[in-house]
């Protein structure tokens, strides 16, 4: 079992929780009260100006984060207006000054001294508001997946990079010690050549593997359905079945596990190994040609060997399948059993567990029965330091910092658009439930036309990026 003096307990504590994370659980959200004030930090620059649109759980998490590091929140957006009486109700006197709208267009259009987006809306509707919000010569930090498909992730990444706004995807794990440590250690050789990736999840609560319910329910008070619809295809509206917080096991709206985690347990493979495209997406499942993610799925991503790189293969599942017994040596021995989801790098010297989120790092070489802390592993700690550490570790405080004109982003939607395009072209494959061959860069399965619909869906008139 692991020893807590292979750990730093500050870094135990402060960065990631790692022992609870790495069994499963949500990083902790450390307030500004125990994490930075204690450490001293104090607000730098003008505060910012910031619209928040789509004020569901994950945006109650933001705000909270944006107030205790001392923003201006001057305008919310919701099609339901529950949820913008629910989001005053909570944050209280916060929110009091935010002009409240239910059309992003009408809040970028009249709120001429917003500075900075942040948008936390279902995924189909990531990419319309994230580009108006850019054309607009707003900073945007959007929250993952980056777009709801492939063709939107590479218009959003070409967005970003003609433009002069700061923006972020909201991957948190990248911006902790770990990430970034995990980062430096494969870059490094420490795990020799790393040939395969193993990436988990467990079985999710949203709708699995089922068409949507006949008929339709009576539209609650105050929600635009019809708006909250937006670019996806049209379809009466069934209560507790999409809105709130369902949606993210339909196509139409969201994808699955692969959506919800790519961005996280994607992000330190693609970028430590310099991944670029697969050239091949194998997959299988239960439940497979539904209007929802399967109940069960493997998918395997296949990425060709490249001068100075060697082919690297991404085994992905989801519903509870864990990874063989030859890759997770030394887990049960470490924390008493596999844990329910994950990712794991293997290379002919070692293997390193970076967690769900990618905001651990534990090393275990080729001759050694338990992973240790990467932070303070006796051999890893030879490995310099290369890249830049975000401020108290705060994915949205870098965000600030950098709309502030200090430093920059550590996941700007080129990065993060490139992850999600890797996980958008999976979901191609699973939803046409059949093996690809994948060209990256063009976009598109190769002899595959039906493929097309997918990668660049049609979206209602009025309502597409």
């Amino acid at each position: 079992m692991l020893k807590i003096d292979h750990l730093n307990r500050r870094d135990f504590l402060r960065r990631g929780a790692a022992g609870l994370a790495v069994l499963g659980a949500a990083p902790l959200m450390l307030s500004a009260e125990s994490g930075l004030a204690a450490e001293g930090w104090t607000s730098s620059g003008r505060k910012l100006n910031v619209a928040c649109i789509g004020l569901g759980s994950q945006m109650n998490g933001l705000i909270q984060e944006l107030v205790l590091l001392d923003q201006n929140i001057v305008a919310l957006c919701d099609v339901d207006s529950a949820r913008i009486e629910a989001a005053h109700k909570t944050h209280g006197a916060a929110l009091a000054p935010a002009n409240a709208y239910k059309d992003y267009r009408e809040l970028l259009k009249r709120e001429k001294k917003v500075d900075a987006v942040v948008i936390a809306t279902p995924d189909h509707w990531h990419a319309a508001v994230a580009s108006r919000a850019i054309r607009y010569d707003k900073h945007v930090y959007c929250e993952k997946p980056l777009a709801h498909t492939v063709g939107e992730a590479r218009y959003l990444r070409e967005l970003a990079r003609k433009s002069k706004v700061v923006t972020q995807t909201g991957n948190q794990g990248s911006a902790s010690a770990n990430f970034r440590r995990s980062m430096e250690l494969v870059q490094a050789g420490m795990l020799g050549t790393v040939r395969d990736v193993y990436i988990w999840e467990p079985a999710h609560g949203w709708p699995n593997g089922v068409d949507r319910p006949a008929g339709a329910d009576s539209v609650p008070e105050g929600l635009d359905w019809d708006f909250w619809l937006g670019p996806a295809p049209a379809r009466p509206y069934k209560a507790a079945v999409y809105h709130p917080a369902q949606w993210r096991g339909w196509f139409d709206f969201g994808g699955g596990s692969i959506s919800d985690f790519c961005c996280h347990n994607f992000s330190l493979p693609v970028r430590a190994l310099e991944l670029e495209y697969p050239n091949r997406i194998e997959v299988s499942g239960v439940a497979l040609h539904k209007e929802s993610f399967p109940k069960s799925c493997n998918v395997r991503f296949s990425f060709p060997a490249r001068p100075g790189h060697a082919a690297v293969t991404i085994h992905f599942s989801s519903g509870g399948e864990l990874p063989p017994e030859e890759a997770t040596a030394g887990m049960p021995q470490t924390w008493g059993r596999v844990p329910d989801g994950g990712c794991l790098l293997v290379g002919d010297k070692g293997a390193l567990s970076v967690g769900r989120w990618n905001n651990q790092c534990f090393l275990k070489l080729s001759d050694e029965p338990e992973f240790r802390s990467g932070l303070n592993h006796p051999v890893a700690t030879r490995v310099a330091q290369t890249l830049p550490r975000a401020p108290h570790d705060r994915h949205m405080l870098e965000f600030i910092e950098a709309c502030q004109g200090n430093g920059k982003t550590f996941s700007p939607f080129e990065v993060g658009g490139h992850v999600t395009e890797i996980g958008a072209a999976g979901l191609v494959a699973l939803r046409l439930g059949r093996n690809i061959d994948w060209d990256g860069a063009g976009m598109k399965a190769i002899g595959v036309p039906e493929a097309n619909r997918l990668v660049r869906p049609q979206h209602r008139k009025g309502w597409g990026v």
